[in-house]
C-alpha cells in the first residue's frame, strides 16, 4: 500500500511540476508551411515572417492581415535548402542563407537583390543593416565577414580562433557582435574592424543578440551561460535563470525597449526573461507538426510586439504569438 501511495504521489509532484510549467496563453496560430520549414524569421516587431520550404521556396508573409504579401521562389537554380535568414530592422530588406551562398530581398518591392557565393567557407548565419546593403556572415573557418554590397568592400574579423556561430548587426550597420565555438563573443567595429569589447564564457558561443538602440548585449554559451551585457561598460549585467541542464538556443531577441528578452530552443521551449536580473517569468510551447515523431520542433526566431505579447516561428512551420499580461 506504501510503494502504491509513493508511485502515485511521484506521477502527481511530476505532473504538477511538469504541466504547470507552460502557461495556456495562446492567442493565435498561423501555420504556414504544411511540410513545415527549413528556416523562419520574424521582423523586429513579429508582425512578418519570411518562411523558407524545399517544396514552395521563400515566402513572405504579413501576419497581422494574415496573408502571403510575397513568393519568392528557391533561392538558386539547384533548390537548395535556406538554413539562416535575418529580417532588416526596419523590416525593409532581407537575407537569406544556404550553406554556400546568400541573397539579399527588397520586401518593399518584393524582388531580389542578387545572389552571392562564399567560397572558402560554410554559412553559419547572418545579418542585415537598414540600408540593405552592408551584410555580416559568421563563416565555419573562424571568420566573421562583413560586406557592403554596394562597393565590394569585405572585412574578414579572424579574432575569434574557431567556428563562428552567431552574427548580430546594428540597425545602422557600424557595429557586429560575432559569438564562436572559441568561447567568445566579440563586439567590434565593421569600418575598422577593432574590437570594442570582448566576452568571455565558459564553452562556446551559440547565440548573440543586440538590442536596437544598442544599450544591451546578449550571448549564450552551451552551459547555460546566458549573460545580457551593458554596452556602456562592456559589464555584465546579469544571467538568465536557466533551470535545465544544458540547454541549447537556437533564438532571441530583445525588446524595443529593452528591458525583456525572448528566447527559443531546438526543443520548443520558449521563454521570457527580465533583462535587469535574469528572472524568468513566461515559459511556452511552440506547436508541433501532426503526427512528427519525435513530437519537437526548433524555434527559430522570436519576437515581442509592441503591444508585448510574444511570437515565435519554428520548423514545424507554425508562427505562434501568446500574451504576457
Amino acid at each position: 500500500m506504501y510503494k502504491k501511495f509513493l508511485s502515485v504521489s511521484l506521477f502527481f509532484s511530476t505532473f504538477v511540476l511538469s504541466g504547470c510549467f507552460f502557461f495556456d496563453t495562446e492567442i493565435q496560430r498561423w501555420h504556414l508551411a504544411a511540410q513545415g520549414s527549413t528556416n523562419l524569421s520574424l521582423s523586429h516587431d513579429g508582425r512578418f515572417a519570411l518562411v523558407s520550404t524545399n517544396t514552395q521556396g521563400i515566402v513572405l508573409w504579413d501576419l497581422q492581415q494574415n496573408k502571403t504579401l510575397a513568393d519568392f521562389g528557391s533561392q538558386d537554380q539547384y533548390h537548395n535548402s535556406v538554413i539562416t535568414s535575418h529580417i532588416s530592422d526596419n523590416s525593409r530588406y532581407a537575407i537569406t542563407a544556404t550553406s554556400q551562398n546568400f541573397a539579399v530581398w527588397d520586401l518593399g518591392w518584393s524582388q531580389s537583390h542578387g545572389l552571392w557565393s562564399i567560397n572558402d567557407a560554410i554559412i553559419q548565419d547572418v545579418a542585415i543593416a537598414n540600408n540593405g546593403t552592408e551584410v555580416l556572415l559568421a563563416l565555419n573557418n573562424g571568420k566573421a565577414l562583413f560586406i557592403d554590397l554596394t562597393d565590394g568592400r569585405r572585412l574578414e574579423f579572424l579574432a575569434h580562433r574557431d567556428k563562428v556561430n552567431s552574427v548580430a548587426l546594428s540597425a545602422n550597420g557600424r557595429y557586429a557582435l560575432s559569438g564562436g565555438n572559441d568561447h567568445h563573443a566579440y563586439l567590434w567595429d565593421t569600418h575598422s574592424g577593432q574590437i570594442i569589447y570582448s566576452f568571455k564564457h565558459s564553452s562556446r558561443v551559440n547565440q548573440v543578440a543586440l538590442q536596437r538602440d544598442g544599450k544591451f548585449a546578449f550571448s549564450a554559451a552551451a552551459n547555460n551561460d546566458g549573460i545580457i551585457w551593458d554596452l556602456t561598460t562592456g559589464n555584465k549585467i546579469t544571467q538568465l535563470a536557466i533551470t535545465l541542464r544544458h540547454q541549447t538556443l537556437s533564438s532571441v531577441r530583445f525588446s524595443d525597449d529593452g528591458q525583456f528578452l525572448v528566447t527559443g530552443t531546438p526543443s520548443r521551449r520558449v521563454e521570457l526573461w527580465r533583462t535587469d536580473n535574469g528572472e524568468n517569468i513566461g515559459r511556452w510551447r511552440a506547436e508541433v507538426q501532426p503526427g512528427a515523431r519525435p513530437a519537437t520542433a526548433v524555434v527559430y526566431d522570436v519576437a515581442i510586439s509592441p503591444t508585448g505579447n510574444v511570437v515565435a516561428g519554428s520548423s514545424a512551420g507554425y508562427a505562434q504569438t501568446w500574451s504576457t499580461d
